[in-house]
């Protein structure tokens, strides 16, 4: 590290990533090596280090990133500078200014790295710092600025921006830059789920313009407001079918064929989706085909290619819920052919591999989408799964250690961990594991389960009894919770109680389990053949390993002597 000391400038004026961006990126100039393992997300937060990229907002995304990958971003830079540090001979402090006034990018990036035990490398956190030259960009700076930031999926700083445009421009004034603004601010309060703010822009809009491609680009984000992003209760498929109909009544009075064709196909896709969320998928299908047909007979060869893929990505889904993988399968093959970018494809994809049992390809493209994500916690997660499956615990269990550390409340992949640390005999892990979810979700029935099952191996069944009682209240079918108890109440001697959770967990699940267990709390309780009956059905159950057959087969021999007696 040169002597040159470490300072940069946070005021989100600079924009998203301001001052960490500059950070990292002189961090990559002098580790290039080190950077090439992390460029996905380097690319992201300073993107003038890849000398390939055209500006974001020229790429035309196929959909805009979601809000969460801020949170992604910051996990794979947090990695690269804490290998850096780890190189480090003598200790660096990194003076940030004006932390204060930080975009949100450049405080989550912050947070994750000083969580993060890097012990010759001391961050200088201040929340003031020199005075910034007053700025005042024009309405076309702003609205290159707000492309940029909403292509980019940095969503808050795209909100101000739009603000600060709007407070320039009025619709009478200058309906164009207005109405970008508008429409720039209305995505992203979608994105960062305040879909109502953004339904009311859009009636905004209708009331100030009759422009009818302002009228025909709201009606279309209205619809999907209605059919995506509002909260469940407020989301209303006949009114989005209402928004789409309109917006296809008014794409079909533009003069230019081509264009014509392409918001019309664009709209379309719309309808089919709510077709297949309906249960008619056969005709969601039959939307999609034609507009594929159409769209491509319009489009020169090589012409709006994500379009394309676009649509291919929509009859993949709609193949699925017809219940053809195969089909599916093909489409996704050519959308990664055609857009081999987008991480969701590849995780998409894997799960269809799986599914098949192709478990190599499956592996394969999970390893993809982390790459390209970065750092998908759900593709982790899943990957986990299935090295879990297929025995290599040591994957798994880093698998989802990654996963809990990018997304903390990602609960299925800490009950998954938890789990895997109970079965790799790590029960110290394992609690600390089930607490730390809980205080993030105190009444997951699942981890409340564990923790139970925890605590009752370790002696303390008064809380173990309590944790499952809880468990239930949440979740009533939850057989190994009525299990669990079952079994812990057992231990401290209240048989009857025992015997009544089995009853529900026996009623919820065909299981040999439950049986084996009841049949053993019913030889306490001299209930011979009532004990014997659950023994021969848990017998009679497919699969039995050698161990679980032989414990039911000495139980039943137990009863019939008892019996005979």
């Amino acid at each position: 590290m040169s002597a040159e000391p470490y300072r940069f400038d946070c005021h989100r004026d600079h924009g998203p990533y301001a001052g960490v961006a500059g950070f990292l990126a002189r961090i990559a100039a002098e580790r290039p090596k080190l950077a090439v393992r992390h460029e996905v997300e380097l690319h992201a937060i300073a993107p003038w280090l890849d000398r390939a990229a055209r500006p974001a907002a020229e790429e035309a995304p196929i959909r805009f990133h979601p809000a969460r990958r801020t949170a992604h971003l910051a996990y794979g830079a947090a990695e690269f500078v804490t290998a850096w540090a780890g190189t480090l001979r003598h200790p660096v402090t990194v003076r940030f200014d004006h932390t204060a006034d930080a975009d949100e990018t450049t405080a989550e990036l912050l947070a994750v790295l000083t969580g993060r035990a890097a012990p010759k490398l001391h961050l200088d956190l201040h929340a003031g710092g020199d005075p910034l030259p007053p700025a005042a960009p024009g309405p076309d700076d702003l609205r290159t600025t707000l492309g940029d930031s909403l292509a980019r999926g940095f969503y808050h700083h795209a909100a101000r921006t739009a603000r600060r445009g709007r407070a320039l421009v009025t619709p009478d004034g200058d309906l164009r830059h207005w109405w970008a603004f508008t429409t720039g601010l209305a995505t992203a309060l979608a994105a960062l789920e305040q879909s109502a703010e953004a339904l009311a822009l859009y009636d905004e809009a209708r009331a100030a313009t009759d422009d009818p491609k302002i009228i025909m680009s709201a009606a279309y984000s209205t619809a999907m407001l209605y059919a995506r992003h509002l909260p469940g209760a407020a989301q209303d498929p006949g009114r989005a079918r209402h928004w789409l109909d309109q917006a296809l009544t008014l794409a079909a009075t533009i003069d230019d064929e081509h264009q014509r064709t392409i918001s019309t196909v664009f709209y379309e896709q719309g309808v089919a989706l709510l077709d297949a969320r309906s249960g008619e998928p056969a005709r969601a299908l039959r939307m999609v085909d034609d507009g594929l047909a159409r769209l491509t007979g319009a489009l020169a060869a090589g012409e709006r290619p994500q379009d394309v893929a676009r649509l291919l990505h929509n009859r993949a889904q709609v193949h699925l819920a017809l219940r053809d993988p195969a089909a599916a399968l093909a489409d996704l093959d050519t959308v990664i052919a055609q857009d081999p970018g987008n991480c969701e494809y590849y995780a998409d994809r894997a799960a269809l591999h799986r599914a098949a049992g192709r478990a190599k390809a499956a592996l394969q493209d999970y390893g993809t989408a982390i790459r390209l994500g970065p750092h998908l916690p759900e593709a982790y997660y899943n990957r986990a799964t299935l090295e879990h499956e297929r025995g290599r615990l040591d994957r798994a269990q880093d698998d989802l250690e990654h996963a809990v550390a990018i997304d903390a409340a990602h609960l299925d992949a800490r009950i998954a961990l938890v789990n895997l640390y109970l079965e790799r005999g790590a029960p110290d892990a394992a609690e600390a594991g089930a607490r730390a979810g809980l205080a993030l979700s105190p009444a997951d029935p699942s981890l409340l389960c564990t923790l139970g099952l925890i605590r009752s191996e370790r002696g303390d069944h008064a809380e173990a009894d309590d944790l499952l009682s809880r468990a239930l209240d949440g979740d009533p079918d939850l057989v190994e919770a009525w299990t669990n108890r079952a079994a812990v109440r057992f231990e401290r001697g209240d048989v009857a109680a025992a015997v009544s959770d089995l009853d529900r967990a026996v009623a919820l699940s065909p299981a040999p389990e439950p049986r084996f267990n009841r049949g053993t709390a019913l030889m306490r309780l001299g209930r011979w053949a009532e004990a014997a009956g659950d023994f021969t059905r848990a017998l009679a159950t497919p699969g039995l390993d050698r161990a679980t057959r032989r414990d039911l087969r000495a139980g039943l021999a137990r009863c019939e002597r008892e019996q005979a007696v």
